[in-house]
């Protein structure tokens, strides 16, 4: 779906009306599911798409408010919030970003990178304020809350940025170099850098496309785990991705891409010493 602009910061052109075909769009017209419910919120969530090419015009610090903010309203386990995020404009730290996740230009386009992280340096804090032990800050699960944590606030930032007229795409990458990207952020023990977030303005030449996902029956399931139901959705979806996939010039099998990922430790291009990573910021594991 390319989505008409007036200007190039104007929102995206998403209303309760556009969500049956948004809904074509994201599963394909044979699979979208019927009598979804219509608001303003859900078309823009259907109509999300990464972005991937971007004007320079800057974001302001309003609307770097507004995302924080859209952020931290996103639940978070038991009311720690064990997360922070690092908003870098600075042309030169970005550029050395992108170097690490592997000279994605997009970093280097948009004017704003936020670095989201698993943050206990915080928590830590304030128990050695309070004269506290800490002993279960070591474990695998309270990683896990952090990891989560911020994946909640940003996903929340992203439907924010993309109300306000902004387009955003995801950096994994980042956690290919994790000791590099910390030591460039200054992060100190217990945080971790945890994902990437371009923010700017899209470039309307782009022509992003919604990108089809897996039809609802391989996903949803009904009072416990169905696992007769997938390869018939796979090889649905195989042909639908396919398609969307030979349009955008890119390899056509998206079942190929997930025998490659799953290959062996090469294939997570750094991320396989991710525990190492995240035991040299301070994170025990237990």
């Amino acid at each position: 779906m390319t989505v008409d602009l007036d200007a190039a910061h104007a929102p995206r052109r998403t209303a309760a009306s556009d969500v049956p075909a948004l809904a074509e769009l994201r599963y394909g017209a044979d699979a979208a599911p019927d009598g979804l419910t219509a608001t303003d919120v859900v078309a823009l969530q259907l109509a999300h798409r990464s972005v991937r090419r971007y004007l320079s015009d800057a974001v302001d610090d309003d609307a770097l408010a507004t995302i924080v903010a859209a952020a931290q309203s996103a639940a978070t386990s038991s009311n720690l919030q064990l997360w922070s995020v690092v908003a870098v404009r600075d042309d030169g730290r970005r550029a050395a970003l992108s170097a690490l996740a592997g000279d994605q230009a997009h970093i280097t386009q948009a004017p704003l990178l936020l670095v989201w992280l698993v943050d206990l340096a915080r928590a830590h804090g304030i128990a050695a304020r309070h004269d506290a032990p800490t002993a279960g800050a070591g474990y695998l699960e309270t990683a896990v809350v952090g990891f989560v944590d911020a994946a909640l606030a940003a996903q929340n930032a992203v439907l924010a940025a993309e109300s306000l007229g902004l387009g955003t795409v995801y950096i994994g990458a980042l956690r290919n170099r994790p000791e590099e990207v910390a030591a460039l952020l200054g992060l100190p023990k217990h945080v971790f850098a945890a994902f990437g977030l371009v923010v700017g303005h899209p470039d309307p030449t782009e022509g992003a496309r919604v990108k089809p996902r897996l039809p609802q029956s391989a996903v949803l399931h009904h009072e416990a785990y169905d696992d007769g139901v997938h390869h018939a959705a796979v090889d649905d979806y195989e042909k639908t991705i396919g398609e969307f996939y030979a349009h955008e010039g890119l390899a056509h099998s998206w079942v190929e891409r997930i025998l490659a990922r799953l290959s062996g430790p090469r294939a997570l291009n750094g991320r396989d010493r991710l525990r190492d990573a995240l035991e040299a910021q301070g994170f025990e594991l237990r």
